[in-house]
C-alpha cells in the first residue's frame, strides 16, 4: 500500500497528481477535491473529444439539442443548410443562454435578455435597437461561437473545445470497431435515437460510471438471477442474457483498447449461447427478414458475431460515452460528488416494429425509473462517495487482475471479466491528461 499523502495544502503539479495514482491504487482525493474537479473540466472535458451526440437525434433541419460540454452549454444542431454544428449556447452581446429547452426544431434562436437573434446556423441575423451600434459593428463577427473541433464517426458525433486534439479516428483506436458492433447491427447501418431518453442524477463523482465486470455478482445478484431464469424458459428479455457472463469461472474478457477506452468483451459468451436469441428472432415479425439482411451485408463471421451481440458492444470511450445493452449513455460530471446520467434507447431505422419494441422493452426492464438495475448502481455510487470521506487511510485499490492480464500484439490489454482492466486504463488516461499533457495539450 502507498504511503499515506496530505493533500490538504497540495498545487497538484505533474508530480502530484502522479503520486495519486501509483499503479494499482487510486487516493481517495481523486474522487473528492473538488481543486481536482475543477483541473479535470479544464484539462479533460474542455481539452479532450466528447460524445455530443447521433445525427439521427437532428435528423432534420433545424432540430436542436441542449448539450454541455463539461461547463459549457452547448447546442447540438442541424442548421437549414443540414450541416451539423455544435454552437456554444450564449449570446455574443451579454452572454445569456439563447436555447433554454431540451430539444426542438426551430429557424432561429433568440436572447430574451436584449432581443437578438440567431440562425440555427449560428449567424445573427438582427439585432434589436439597431441605430444603436455605429458601422464598425460587422455581424459576421457576432454569431454564435462554433465549437473548434466537430467530427463524425459513422454518425457518432464528437466535438473538443480545443484545435489541438488527434484526429478522431486516431483517438479511438480499437475502440472503433467496437462501436461498429452496435451500427453493423442495424440494416443498412441506420441507428436511430429518437426514442426519447432517461435522465437520472446521482451524489457520486462522475468517475465511477465506469465498465466494470466485477460487480454485477452482487450489486445486480437478483436481475442475474431473473436473467437465467427468464432464458431457460424461453422469455423474451432473458434470450439474450444467456446463462451468466460475470461469473469466475466464465470466458468473458475486459479490454483497455488505449486512451481510456475500455471493454466488458462478452463476444465469446454471446456466441457461444446465441442460438436462443436467434429463435426469438426468427418467431418475431420481421426478424427473419433481419437475419437476412444482416447476412446479405456483412461477411458470415461478422453477421455471427452481429446477431450474437444484439447490437451490444459494452464498451466505453472515454471520458463520456457508454454503449451498453440497447443504449448511448453520456455521462456529464455536475460537481466533484454530484453526476447526471443521460440514456438514450437505440432502435434500428430498418428494423421491424416488433423487434424494436423488443429493444425498447429490454431497456426499460433494467434502465429508467421502472428498471430493476439502473437504480442499483446509482445507490451503490452513493454508498462509494460516502465511503471515500472515510480518508484516514485514503487508498483505494485498483489491482485485481494485474499479474494476470496479458497484452495483445496491437498492444490492447485483456483481462478476465472481474478484473479491473478498465479502472486501470480509465486512470491511465486520466494521468496522461491531467499530469503529462503536452505542451501543445495533444492526447
Amino acid at each position: 500500500m502507498p504511503d499515506r499523502l496530505d493533500v490538504s495544502h497540495s498545487n497538484y503539479d505533474g508530480d502530484g497528481l502522479r503520486s495519486l495514482a501509483p499503479p494499482g491504487w487510486v487516493h481517495s482525493a481523486v474522487y473528492t477535491d473538488p481543486k481536482i474537479f475543477d483541473l479535470e473540466m479544464e484539462r479533460i472535458f474542455h481539452t479532450g473529444w466528447l460524445y455530443i451526440g447521433h445525427e439521427s437525434e437532428i435528423a432534420k433541419t433545424g432540430e436542436f439539442k441542449r448539450r454541455q460540454m463539461g461547463r459549457q452549454p452547448v447546442i447540438f444542431v442541424r442548421g437549414q443548410d443540414g450541416v451539423i454544428r455544435v454552437l456554444l449556447n450564449r449570446c455574443r452581446h451579454r452572454g445569456a443562454v439563447v436555447c433554454e429547452v431540451d430539444e426542438g426544431r426551430d429557424n432561429f434562436f433568440r436572447c430574451w435578455y436584449h432581443g437578438w437573434t440567431y440562425s440555427n446556423a449560428g449567424e445573427l441575423v438582427s439585432v434589436s435597437g439597431p441605430e444603436g451600434y455605429g458601422p464598425s459593428f460587422d455581424a459576421r463577427e457576432n454569431g454564435l461561437t462554433p465549437v473548434p473541433r466537430v467530427e463524425n464517426y459513422r454518425g457518432f458525433i464528437f466535438a473538443a473545445l480545443s484545435e489541438n486534439v488527434i484526429p478522431l479516428e486516431e483517438y479511438l483506436g480499437g475502440a472503433a470497431r467496437m462501436i461498429d458492433i452496435l451500427i453493423d447491427a442495424a440494416p443498412g447501418g441506420e441507428l436511430s435515437v429518437r426514442a426519447g431518453y432517461n435522465r437520472t442524477t446521482y451524489k457520486g463523482n462522475w468517475k465511477q460510471v465506469g465498465m466494470d465486470g466485477y460487480h454485477p455478482l452482487f450489486v445486480h445478484a437478483s436481475v442475474l438471477a431473473t436473467w437465467e431464469r427468464d432464458a431457460d424458459s424461453g422469455h423474451s428479455l432473458g434470450a439474450t442474457h444467456s446463462a451468466n457472463p460475470f461469473s469466475f469461472d466464465g470466458i468473458s474478457e475486459t479490454r483497455d483498447f488505449g486512451h481510456g477506452h475500455t471493454m466488458l468483451d462478452f463476444r465469446e459468451h454471446r456466441l457461444k449461447h446465441g442460438g436462443k436469441l436467434r429463435s426469438l428472432l426468427e418467431n418475431t415479425p420481421g426478424g427473419k427478414d433481419y437475419i437476412e439482411a444482416l447476412y446479405a451485408e456483412h461477411d458470415s463471421a461478422w453477421a455471427d458475431l452481429l446477431l450474437a451481440m444484439a447490437g451490444d458492444p459494452h464498451v466505453g470511450v472515454f471520458p463520456n460515452l457508454q454503449l451498453i445493452n440497447n443504449q448511448i449513455r453520456i455521462v456529464n460530471p455536475v460537481s466533484v460528488d454530484e453526476t447526471e446520467v443521460v440514456m438514450f434507447p437505440v432502435l434500428f431505422a430498418r428494423a421491424s416494429t416488433e423487434i424494436n419494441a423488443l429493444r425498447l422493452r429490454q431497456h426499460e426492464s433494467f434502465y429508467g425509473p421502472a428498471g430493476s438495475g439502473s437504480s442499483d448502481d446509482a445507490e451503490i455510487f452513493e454508498r462509494v462517495q460516502l465511503g471515500l470521506g472515510a480518508n484516514l487511510d485514503p487508498w483505494i485499490n485498483i489491482s485485481r487482475g494485474m499479474e494476470r492480464e496479458r497484452v495483445e500484439s496491437d498492444g490492447t490489454i485483456v483481462g478476465h471479466i472481474s478484473d479491473e482492466v478498465p479502472q486501470r486504463a480509465q486512470m491511465s488516461q486520466w494521468l496522461a491528461m491531467m499530469a503529462d499533457k503536452p505542451a501543445d495539450g495533444r492526447q
